[in-house]
């Protein structure tokens, strides 16, 4: 079924506590499993949260506290933004006035899991796939997917965080956590993500 609660703490290691004694989201909205949340706050301060599974996705616009869903101008609770291919996992970022969601497509237990992202002028979408940027390399892993992009230091210097399966393993759960390095070309689009063994260099991380 899934559901999305709501943990608050006083550090960011924790201790957690439950801030609402009951799910934020705790039922099936247009198609959408409450599952694989995302919070993004946009430039004018304002906080949506993207979620879903089942091949749906939904957007929500949260309260300022963040505990509570607030309506959109219409009237409405819900959006659903489910891009084409879309399977969960949705995660978006803004850069140069451009929002990027991206989403995970396929079966995460299988090789074929993958990322694929979409270009918006708006946090509403529409979402049209531009295409995969992360997928397999038979010769580092497979199942590469569920990711999560930081932005370092550097002016334009950024990170996906994501998990994929080693060669060999044969075991759907069998997940190992990954970092590599994520590039825009100078048309604002995201280049396919190359794999690697080492990871990356451990740099200061900027939060906005």
């Amino acid at each position: 079924m899934g559901g999305i609660g709501v943990a608050v703490a006083d550090n960011p290691a924790g201790p957690f506590k439950d801030a609402l004694g009951k799910p934020l989201i705790d039922k099936f909205v247009n198609g959408a499993q409450p599952i694989d949340q995302f919070v993004f706050k946009d430039d004018d301060g304002q906080y949506y949260m993207y979620y879903g599974g089942w091949g749906h996705c939904n957007m929500v616009k949260l309260a300022p506290d963040l505990l509570s869903i607030v309506p959109f101008d219409d009237g409405t609770m819900y959006k659903e933004v489910t891009p084409e291919n879309y399977t969960e996992g949705p995660f978006m970022l803004k850069r140069n006035g451009k929002y990027y969601f991206m989403w995970s497509e396929g079966a995460w237990v299988g090789p074929d899991y993958c990322v694929a992202y979409a270009i918006a002028d708006s946090p509403f979408g529409p979402f049209e796939r531009v295409g995969k940027i992360l997928q397999r390399d038979p010769t580092i892993g497979t199942g590469a997917g569920h990711h999560s992009v930081v932005k370092g230091s550097g002016e334009d210097e950024w990170y996906i965080i994501y998990h994929r399966h080693p060669l060999g393993e044969t075991d759907g759960n069998g997940r190992v956590t990954c970092i590599d390095r994520m590039y825009f070309n100078e048309e604002g689009k995201i280049e396919p993500v190359k794999m690697t063994y080492e990871g990356v260099i451990a740099s200061p991380l900027i939060h906005k």
